[in-house]
């Protein structure tokens, strides 16, 4: 058996090489490797992709989430309302930008920013909403949405791990996740499922003023060299990066369909145990592209679990171990521990698994044999 890997790029890139060094070497021979050729090629390829007006490639996923924030000028003090349960970035632009996070549990089922704790959350300082779509669940954006629009507010979508993914709406419509609120971003670190081979990100919106302003943004705030009409940064997405995610772009549903496989394979062997509960997704939808494969451990020891796992050679990881609201960089006096349920109970509970693109049924075998040879000691 092929040792088992967390991510396995190499045997992904092994697949496309001849695609992605062709790319690169494009960006080589022409020697423009900042906003080249590729940049402009990637950026109609993904806005075709995802059916959005704008897609402006930056330098990392983070980037993205701090742009499309000071795209939409909110102020110091602004409160701005996301998920507990995520990882670091999505709050720490926000108190980067000196705008007031306002932290919120999530759904015990999806894992994602829960409904009734942003409409609990919302007062006259709320000027956003940040839902995340975590693990490549998508969010309920139709509530969140329904929600922004009663009370005035903007919708940022954190797409750093669900790009590809579909939001369906309760009229049957569908529209890729990232694409729905004012603004989207998303992140091409290289274990995201559209991954480049360094740090990449990009910001989508349908709104032509916002687009114009963050393509400013992005640039140290210039549309003509030398003239600086808004304060800008420097993050710009490297052409070998574009080069990468070109190649890499018509593959992504590909990849998505691969991903939802071994989840749906993963989850035929937990079915129905006791100590176990799988991440639920419906297969005739796309609303769940599995960037990571989460489960919860309930009435035995994850911990334990984790090292039998680890021992066997198998790659695992808890995300996230620690909730924002706990974090040393975002205490507050403001929350309260009984208002975070949910989140102490995932901390506990969750466990991913080895979740990628190469994923064959003789590793998943090994792996999910040994998640069971354990749990039913």
């Amino acid at each position: 058996m092929k040792k088992i890997q967390m991510v396995d790029l190499k045997s992904q890139y092994d697949k496309i090489k001849d695609a992605v060094n062709a790319s690169i070497q494009e960006v080589l021979d022409t020697n423009t490797y900042i906003n080249g050729p590729q940049v402009h090629q990637f950026q109609k390829n993904l806005e075709e992709y995802l059916g959005v007006k704008h897609v402006i490639p930056c330098a990392n996923g983070t980037d993205a989430l701090q742009i499309a924030m000071m795209g939409l000028d909110l102020k110091p003090g602004d409160e701005v309302i996301t998920a507990d349960f995520t990882f670091a970035a999505t709050v720490e632009v926000i108190a980067l930008l000196q705008l007031t996070p306002v932290l919120v549990d999530v759904d015990l089922v999806n894992m994602n920013i829960s409904i009734e704790g942003i409409k609990k959350a919302i007062t006259p300082k709320t000027k956003a909403i940040v839902p995340v779509h975590l693990f490549g669940r998508t969010a309920n954006m139709e509530a969140i949405m329904q929600i922004a629009a009663a009370h005035n507010l903007y919708v940022i979508e954190d797409n750093a791990q669900a790009i590809g993914a579909n939001c369906k709406f309760s009229d049957g419509t569908k529209k890729k996740a990232g694409t729905i609120g004012h603004v989207g971003s998303t992140s091409f670190f290289p274990s995201k499922n559209l991954g480049c081979y360094g740090d990449g990100g990009a910001i989508f919106t349908n709104d032509d003023a916002l687009a114009h302003k963050i393509k400013g943004i992005v640039n140290h705030g210039m549309y003509e060299r030398y003239h600086h009409d808004v304060v800008g940064v420097n993050s710009r997405l490297d052409s070998v990066q574009a080069a990468v995610l070109n190649a890499k772009l018509p593959l992504l549903d590909q990849y998505n369909i691969a991903r939802r496989e071994a989840a749906a394979k993963y989850n035929s062997a937990f079915a129905g145990h006791s100590k176990i509960v799988i991440p639920e997704f419906d297969s005739n939808e796309n609303d769940h592209v599995f960037h990571q494969y989460t489960l919860r451990i309930i009435n035995a020891d994850r911990d334990a679990l984790m090292q039998h796992l680890l021992g066997k050679g198998i790659p695992c990881a808890i995300y996230y171990p620690i909730p924002l609201h706990l974090q040393k960089a975002y205490l507050d006096s403001r929350y309260k521990e009984e208002n975070f349920s949910v989140t102490n109970q995932l901390v506990k509970e969750v466990i991913s698994l080895p979740m990628h693109t190469e994923l064959d049924d003789e590793q998943i075998k090994f792996i999910t044999d040994s998640v069971l040879e354990f749990l039913n000691k």
